[in-house]
């Protein structure tokens, strides 16, 4: 494999992921980091480094982290942020992606990056159940402070680190889907007792 390849591979993991912490962040971080030359972005991406898409993403961080702090509108915005957290994974591991072929390049974006993002997101989404049954909703600006902090590390740690992020984002990948795995796909393990 070459270097530019796994590169971008790496910096789209890390990336997506962050997306399943907060939907806008990472993409405002990529549209400032494309802006800047920092990270570059394949054919047909190029208005990620626009001022329109710095503009439009920075106003919805703004208001997504704000919103992130009612009570109870936070688990809302998780029921409408799932979608959305697989759909800008998608889009920032695709922007980044050296492949020729769009229908391969669209394919790994959504497996690899969308992927990424909604089992991050799915861990965020039982976090805050958790606190929601367990602390009445108080808790929940602890949990969304924690997940403000991990969007923006995550995300300009992908550009700067993007090896070392992407190897953490595997392994929480695997974590996540180990332990919350039966409960997210309804598997169960208990054996039948026989009489």
């Amino acid at each position: 494999m070459d270097k530019e390849l796994i590169a971008a591979v790496a910096a789209g993991i890390g990336l997506s992921a962050s997306c399943g912490f907060r939907v806008f962040v990472p993409m405002l971080i990529a549209s400032i980091a494309a802006k800047t030359g920092i990270l570059p972005v394949q054919e047909g991406f190029q208005w990620l480094a626009g001022w329109p898409a710095i503009i439009c993403f920075g106003t919805a961080t703004v208001a997504e982290i704000l919103a992130y702090y009612i009570p109870f509108i936070d688990n809302l915005l998780d029921t409408i942020t799932t979608p959305m957290a697989v759909g800008a994974g998608t889009l920032l591991m695709t922007s980044v992606l050296p492949i020729n072929n769009d229908m391969l390049k669209w394919i790994t974006g959504f497996i690899v990056g969308g992927g990424a993002a909604a089992t991050i997101q799915g861990g965020s989404v039982l976090t805050r159940l958790a606190s929601s049954k367990f602390t009445a909703g108080t808790g929940n600006a602890v949990v969304a402070t924690g997940e403000h902090a991990a969007a923006f590390g995550t995300s300009a740690l992908s550009l700067f680190l993007p090896l070392i992020i992407a190897a953490l984002v595997i392994l929480a990948v695997i974590y996540l889907l180990s332990k919350f795995g039966k409960k997210l796909f309804g598997i169960n393990k208990r054996k039948a007792v026989s009489d």
